[in-house]
């Protein structure tokens, strides 16, 4: 059975069902696997040509041993994916002899936190029942995760969720997407700041004890570990398709929190052979120059038309620090505390070399991702259009790849209507919305504006109704 600990060292060892539910660490910390289960070859091998599904039911598997059976996983899983708009659930497209796009946005929000969301939602579900208990879902979005989320738990009993959002810093798409969804269970927070103040509010409240076991709170960040292993599924995914087994695959991943480009590592932590991983940032680069220099140095948000990446601060490093520092807590609170009064510290270059050893970095300003929207959608006749974070994997994999021959697989984590102001820019195409969400601009909104005040959005919520359970 596989067990957890935080990335701080203050929370005992934890079952995957109290990992499930709590998000975050008691100690304000991020669950881990105690010891890494590691999926075979002959697994791996078996698992060759199976569908998405039953490749996330495998993957899943090990974490999960005391919960749920890969038999039930499989049965979750089938049921979150049935309503995805491609069969492949996650296909594979090829842009050139050595580079492929592995397009992630034909779930129900067209965005890649639709694969996980969509299964943590039944995971919850079943494990409350059997509980009888009931959950407040706290959760912070730059645009993506918070449709996503919206979409997974609306309508579904023994929950609620609680979304914040940076005011006017999200595409006009993404806002609509959850604010017009007006199910009992779901409440919007326009919050006067940036994304960064919005995770901090979220992180403030599920340090406070009172208000944490009160509201019985509960993750849907990627601050969950359940999301970053429901994604990892994806990249196994796609390396059996591409002979990963034989050849191994490298990934370029737009990210800014770091969750999507980590699932890549938990993936190859588990047995999948992993070429190399490539971290993609806008101009909110501080991933990608601490990779170039060993310092994670907070600065100031930029807006930019890749809305979802602009983060300075990324919450899912400290679980790669935690692995630099060998396991360490102590010392990763330590320098999570330095960082949060000096927004910066600097690792020794040991610590720093085996970053490098595990990922490589590269930052794309506003210009360079339009140019690589651009083009591409010029050398494939107008056929490809890439959302703006995608462009910046695209800009990013372009001045990476180098001469390898290994195939290189780019992340599309949007689809590209979602964003269709940057789209249209730089192509001079306006991208449509699917049929499911044609009328998204007609629909009513509901949501609240609130200060960047952890106290605000506390007393927001004690004053909504009690979940129905």
């Amino acid at each position: 059975m596989t067990f957890y600990v935080s990335t701080r060292g203050r929370a005992g060892r934890r079952s995957f069902e109290e990992v499930l539910l709590a998000g975050l660490a008691e100690d304000g910390g991020l669950f881990l696997p105690e010891h890494w289960p590691r999926l075979s070859g002959a697994r791996l091998r078996a698992l060759d040509g199976a569908d998405y599904p039953t490749t996330a039911a495998a993957v899943l598997a090990p974490f999960t041993e005391g919960c749920f059976a890969e038999a039930e996983l499989l049965a979750m899983a089938r049921e979150a994916y049935a309503g995805f708009a491609h069969p492949a659930v996650a296909p594979l497209r090829q842009l050139d002899p050595s580079l492929w796009l592995l397009e992630l946005f034909f779930g129900p929000t067209l965005a890649f936190k639709d694969f996980a969301l969509q299964l943590l939602a039944r995971m919850f579900e079943r494990v409350l029942a059997r509980r009888g208990e009931t959950i407040t879902i706290l959760g912070a979005t730059s645009g993506d995760t918070g449709s996503a989320a919206i979409a997974a738990i609306a309508g579904r009993a023994r929950m609620r969720i609680v979304i914040l959002h940076p005011a006017g810093r999200v595409s006009e798409v993404q806002r609509r997407q959850m604010t017009t969804v007006l199910a009992d269970n779901v409440a919007n927070l326009a919050i006067e700041g940036t994304f960064d103040d919005c995770q901090d509010i979220v992180k403030a409240l599920f340090n406070d004890p009172v208000f944490r076991a009160e509201q019985r709170l509960a993750a849907i960040n990627s601050i969950n570990w359940v999301r970053i292993a429901a994604q990892a599924a994806y990249y196994v995914y796609a390396a059996l398709r591409l002979g990963g087994l034989e050849r191994p695959v490298g990934f370029c991943v737009p990210t800014g929190n770091f969750g999507d480009v980590y699932a890549g590592h938990v993936a190859r932590r588990t047995g999948l052979p992993v070429d190399r991983l490539i971290v993609a940032t806008n101009a909110n680069d501080i991933l990608a120059r601490f990779l170039a220099s060993g310092t994670y140095e907070a600065g100031t948000v930029r807006p930019t038309s890749s809305p979802s990446m602009d983060i300075q601060v990324a919450s899912n490093f400290e679980r790669l620090l935690f692995e630099l520092l060998d396991g360490d807590g102590e010392a990763v609170a330590g320098l999570m505390a330095r960082f949060s009064r000096e927004r910066r510290f600097t690792l020794p270059p040991e610590r720093h070399a085996r970053a490098r050893s595990l990922f490589e970095g590269g930052a794309a300003d506003e210009a360079a991702t339009a140019a690589a929207i651009a083009r591409w959608h010029a050398g494939t006749g107008g056929s490809l259009l890439l959302d703006p974070h995608t462009g910046v994997g695209a800009a990013v994999a372009e001045r990476l790849r180098g001469g390898s021959r290994a195939p290189l697989v780019l992340l599309a984590t949007a689809h590209p209507a979602k964003f269709p102001e940057a789209v249209e820019a730089a192509t001079g195409v306006r991208p449509a919305l699917p049929a499911h969400l044609a009328d998204l601009f007609g629909r009513p909104e509901r949501f609240s504006v609130l200060p960047a005040q952890p106290a605000a959005v506390a007393d927001f919520v004690r004053r909504l109704p009690p979940v129905p359970s």
